[in-house]
């Protein structure tokens, strides 16, 4: 049956967290093929770049460096990072699989994030994810914002209403962007400022919902 409500993800922060084998891939590059730079990040740097453009990144890794140039060092290390995640995967959100599972039986299920193209695909690689999500997509991909590729996703599939569940104010902004509702996964990255709901782990999402779309207008 034809699904009328979406809901959409974004990816780090709110389904997986791969700030420790991302940490690790970037690294191994920084320290090898651009040792001559002197970089290298930590995991907290990592968790800091989440939700953030590729170009914002790039800028704060390298500032010293000119912008194209440090542009393609990062979209070297997120080259490497897609094939590194699809064999590392990442650490997903308790209870994440039976609560999309749940989930499905209503609504259709969507990932849009700002991330490369081929960074959602290992995602669902590595976690056997491909049969849970309807449709996804990326900035890597379009060249859109994450605003412009939720209206995107939703007038593929045929949704008539959908909902943005992030853990940033990036992607609440972006909810605002495409004109639909907020649920911030609190237990994700960073914060929000007026989320149209709050989430503290991802097994809370259905209660969340059931009220957000019962409430008279």
């Amino acid at each position: 049956m034809k699904k009328e409500k979406g809901i959409l993800f974004d990816l780090d922060g709110t389904l997986w967290d791969v700030c420790e084998p991302v940490t690790r891939c970037w690294n191994l590059v920084l320290t090898g093929k651009y040792a001559r730079y002197g970089k290298s990040v930590t995991q907290e740097e990592i968790r800091s770049y989440m939700g953030r453009t590729l170009e914002d990144i790039a800028a704060a890794v390298f500032p010293d460096t000119p912008e194209s140039e440090r542009v393609a060092i990062l979209r070297d290390c997120c080259a490497q990072e897609c094939g590194y995640l699809r064999q590392t995967g990442g650490v997903l959100y308790p209870q994440l699989r039976e609560t999309l599972i749940c989930l499905r039986q209503a609504y259709g299920l969507a990932v849009v994030s700002n991330c490369q193209n081929g960074y959602i695909e290992a995602f669902l690689h590595a976690h056997d994810m491909d049969g849970l999500f309807d449709e996804y997509e990326c900035s890597g991909r379009t060249g859109l914002t994450k605003g412009e590729n939720i209206r995107l996703v939703m007038e593929r599939a045929g949704w008539k209403e959908g909902v943005y569940v992030g853990d940033t104010r990036w992607d609440e902004e972006a909810a605002a962007q495409a004109e639909i509702p907020f649920i911030h996964a609190a237990y994700g990255f960073g914060g929000a400022q007026a989320p149209q709901g709050v989430i503290h782990r991802p097994q809370d999402l259905p209660a969340v919902l059931q009220d957000l779309w019962t409430k008279p207008e």
